[in-house]
C-alpha cells in the first residue's frame, strides 16, 4: 500500500505549516489565548479562505472532496502550533455530523455559511454524571406541539460561547445509559431558556456549562431520526477521535523537538545535558512514542470511513489508547529533563503538556478505550 501523500496533499501539509510558522509562534499564541473569545475571527475567516472550512465535505455539499486523510494533515499542523481556533467542534464534529445526517434543508442552511466562515457549531453531550459513556443522558426532550421542549444541564462544551447553533444530545425515550432513546436537537445558540457559564479550560480553549429550561425547538431542529441519535453522535466522536489523535502527533513532534533542543544547550559541570547517554537513551524513547503514536492515528484515519462500524469504533480507540500512553510519555519526559522550568507557564514545554494531558481525558481515556477496544474484539 502507498501511504505517501498527494501532490495536492503536500500542498496542503505547507499551507498548514506556513500558517503555523507565521501565526502561532508561543508569544503569539499566549497573546491569542488571553483575549475574550480565545481565538482570532481574521485566523477564521483565513481557513475559510484557504479552503480548510470545506476541505473534508463532498463536492455534492459544497466542499473540496477530501477526507480523513486531508483532516489529518491539518490537525497534526495545528498541533504543532497550539492552535486555538475552533476547528474540532465546528468543522469536525458538528459540520460531520450534519453532512452525514442531516437533512437537505438542513445541509443547505448550515453547511454552506460554515464552509464560508460565517457560522460555527458545538456539540453538547456530557453532563455531570456521564463520565465518558456517551449514552448516559438525562437531557429531557419532550413533545410540545408539532416541536419539542429540552430541559436539563450540558457541561464542557467547547466553543458554545462562540457558536451559532448548539447540537444537543436529548433523551426522547428510554431510561439512563440506554443508547436507544437519544435524539440530536439543533439549537439556536441564543435561544430562549438557554443559560451559559463560559469559562477557559486548562489547555487555553474555552468551554461551557449550559442549563436548558423548556427550550422550544421546531421538528425540523431534529438531526437523523428521533431516538436513534446515539448511532450519529458515535460515528461523530470516533472522528473526533481520529483528528485530536492527529493533533496530538503534532504536540508530541512539538515537545520532542523543544526538549531535544535544550538538552543540547544546557550544560551542567561544563558539559551539555545531551551529552549524558541517559538522556540520549531517553530522546529516542520520545521519539519512539511519537512515531508508534503517528502509525496508529494513520491506521485509524485510513479505516474511519469503514462501512463496519465495528472496524471504526476498534480503529479510533486503538489510535486514543496509543496517544494517550506517547503523550503522557513525552510530556512527562520533557518536563523531566527541562527541570522544574519544565511547568512555567512561560515555557511552551509546559502548554503541550497541559494539551497532551487534556487530548487523553476527551472523549475517554486512555483506559476507557483500552477496556471499550477489548470489548468490541470479543463481541466480534
Amino acid at each position: 500500500m502507498d501511504l505517501s501523500l498527494s501532490d495536492e496533499q503536500k500542498q496542503l501539509q505547507e499551507q498548514a505549516e506556513r500558517f503555523v510558522r507565521d501565526k502561532y509562534a508561543f508569544d503569539a499564541r499566549r497573546k491569542i489565548a488571553a483575549t475574550d473569545r480565545g481565538w482570532l475571527p481574521e485566523n477564521w475567516a483565513q481557513f475559510a479562505e484557504l479552503g480548510w472550512l470545506g476541505m473534508s465535505f463532498s463536492e455534492d455539499d459544497g466542499g473540496y472532496g477530501g477526507g480523513p486523510i486531508e483532516t489529518m494533515i491539518v490537525m497534526e499542523q495545528f498541533g504543532k502550533g497550539l492552535v486555538l481556533e475552533p476547528f474540532l467542534p465546528t468543522v469536525v464534529l458538528g459540520g460531520g455530523m450534519i453532512a452525514r445526517s442531516g437533512s437537505k434543508a438542513q445541509k443547505e442552511a448550515l453547511l454552506a455559511p460554515m464552509i464560508e466562515g460565517k457560522k460555527q457549531f458545538a456539540l453538547a453531550w456530557l453532563e455531570r454524571q456521564s463520565r465518558y459513556n456517551l449514552a448516559d443522558v438525562s437531557l429531557k426532550a419532550t413533545k410540545e406541539g408539532a416541536g419539542w421542549s429540552l430541559s436539563g444541564h450540558k457541561g464542557v462544551v467547547y466553543n458554545a460561547a462562540s457558536a451559532d447553533h448548539i447540537i444537543v444530545l436529548a433523551r426522547t425515550a428510554g431510561s439512563a445509559r440506554e443508547p436507544k432513546g437519544l435524539t440530536l436537537f439543533i439549537v439556536d445558540g441564543k435561544a430562549k431558556g438557554l443559560t451559559r457559564r463560559d469559562y477557559p479550560t486548562q489547555d487555553s480553549l474555552r468551554a461551557s456549562e449550559l442549563t436548558f429550561d423548556k427550550v422550544s425547538v421546531g421538528a425540523d431542529a431534529v438531526l437523523g431520526k428521533v431516538d436513534e441519535g446515539f448511532g450519529i453522535v458515535e460515528d461523530g466522536v470516533d472522528r473526533a477521535i481520529v483528528a485530536l489523535c492527529a493533533e496530538a502527533t503534532g504536540c508530541m513532534d512539538a515537545i520532542n523537538a523543544a526538549t531535544l533542543e535544550y538538552i543540547k544547550t544546557r550544560k551542567q559541570f561544563g558539559v551539555a545535558i545531551g551529552k549524558f547517554q541517559v538522556l540520549q537513551h531517553r530522546m529516542v524513547d520520545c521519539f519512539t512514542n511519537a512515531q508508534e503514536a503517528r502509525s496508529m492515528t494513520l491506521m485509524a484515519s485510513l479505516k474511519i470511513d469503514d462501512k463496519d462500524s465495528v472496524v471504526r469504533a476498534k480503529a479510533a480507540s486503538g489510535a486514543k489508547v496509543q496517544i494517550g500512553k506517547s503523550g503522557r510519555f513525552c510530556g512527562q519526559s520533557a518536563v523531566q529533563m527541562h527541570g522544574g522550568m519544565g511547568v512555567t507557564d512561560e515555557l511552551s514545554v509546559s502548554h503541550y503538556f497541559k494539551r497532551l494531558t487534556m487530548i487523553d481525558l476527551m472523549f475517554g481515556n486512555q483506559q476507557h478505550h483500552l477496556t471499550r477496544y477489548s470489548n468490541l474484539a470479543m463481541a466480534a
